[in-house]
């Protein structure tokens, strides 16, 4: 009696363990979405950049890390058409801007979660754009095999100064915004 007790009771202490393993999740590159807004003093510009890769970690229900890869190369304005969207993807493809040629993907690498409410967590992520890492922190919404989020990455972290007020004088209506927002979507 006592063995069947003993062996009773690995066997949960085993199971337990099993249900709390992690999960990984590798994301749907094409049902998942990057839609990024660049202000300026005259307006704005919108547009989508595509995941490479990416998937996110879950031990149970609970979200435990996340890493993602996109492809620069894929960055296009969807807010204009014809001569003007190609002159805008070539320049936002530029070395003053993300120089996809020599960096044709960033990385986005979950460091701490922190549950927020029900399905919202708080999150702090390496981001390296152009070789560069930098911390950015955000919110992110999961539910069933979807996860939200938007936030604000500010530009000249990653030494993108391009027609920045922060840096050059003079410059008037043709300022950018530091920041630029991404709204993300991700289906796993």
């Amino acid at each position: 009696m006592k063995n069947l007790k003993t062996i009773a009771i690995a066997l949960f202490v085993a199971a337990a363990g099993i249900s709390v393993n992690a999960q990984t999740k590798k994301i749907d590159v094409k049902a998942s979405s990057i839609k990024w807004v660049g202000k300026k003093v005259t307006g704005e510009h919108s547009g989508t950049v595509n995941f490479k890769d990416g998937a996110v970690v879950f031990k149970g229900k609970k979200l435990v890390g996340g890493s993602f890869t996109v492809d620069m190369t894929s960055l296009t304005a969807t807010d204009l058409t014809g001569e003007y969207q190609g002159k805008l993807n070539g320049h936002l493809k530029a070395d003053d801007f993300f120089g996809t040629e020599k960096f044709p993907t960033s990385k986005l690498l979950f460091k701490t979660i922190g549950a927020k409410s029900t399905d919202v967590y708080t999150v702090t992520a390496d981001l390296t754009i152009k070789g560069i890492t930098k911390p950015v922190t955000f919110d992110i919404t999961v539910k069933g095999n979807t996860a939200t989020t938007a936030f604000k990455v500010d530009r000249t972290k990653y030494d993108i100064k391009y027609g920045s007020g922060s840096f050059f004088e003079g410059l008037g209506d043709k300022t950018i915004n530091d920041e630029f927002e991404l709204t993300v979507a991700l289906k796993f």
